[in-house]
């Protein structure tokens, strides 16, 4: 799914007198929110999930087309957890 559908999906939660200008404002918010808070700390939505940036050492590996060893930096990436609480879908 992509943007567009997204936001029609949120447009048709919020209602009839709902535009789809400002579905997409609500759902920007919402990922704006989520992406400066994730920033400090983890954010927990009960009932979706968490989203969490996670760091990885840095560790030796394997080139896979050469079979050559190299190191591999340390890194940040952000990880995002199911609730086992989900919702029904």
């Amino acid at each position: 799914m992509k943007k567009p559908q997204l936001v029609s999906l949120v447009q048709a939660k919020l209602g009839e007198g709902t535009t789809k200008k400002s579905a997409a404002a609500a759902l920007d918010a919402v990922i704006a929110a989520i992406t400066e808070g994730v920033r400090t700390e983890k954010v927990q939505i009960f009932g979706f999930g968490t989203f969490e940036i996670r760091d990885h050492a840095a560790r030796a590996g394997r080139n896979p087309y050469t079979g050559e060893p190299l190191q591999i930096p340390a890194s940040r990436s952000l990880t995002f957890k199911p609730s086992p609480h989900q919702r029904h879908i």
